[in-house]
């Protein structure tokens, strides 16, 4: 998987071929423990990254367990 963000602070996720016949068959991508460690250090840089990139109003807006996260 690639992760793409764009200047606004949002981010597109791309999947390869390979990895949307495994989600479609399998219902999920299984990451071994080398591999998890490196999504993770990616997420992290994301966020810091999000961090300068939001618009004002983002960066006060608070997230809570209930919170709907729409994706387009």
């Amino acid at each position: 998987m690639i992760f793409k963000q764009h200047d606004d602070g949002s981010c597109d996720i791309e999947f390869s071929w390979k990895e949307r016949i495994t989600l479609l068959r399998k219902g999920k991508i299984h990451l071994s423990d080398e591999s998890f460690k490196h999504f993770g250090n990616h997420l992290i840089k994301m966020i810091m990254d999000w961090n300068s990139k939001f618009k004002k109003e983002l960066d006060q807006k608070q997230t809570f367990s209930d919170t709907e996260i729409k994706s387009k």
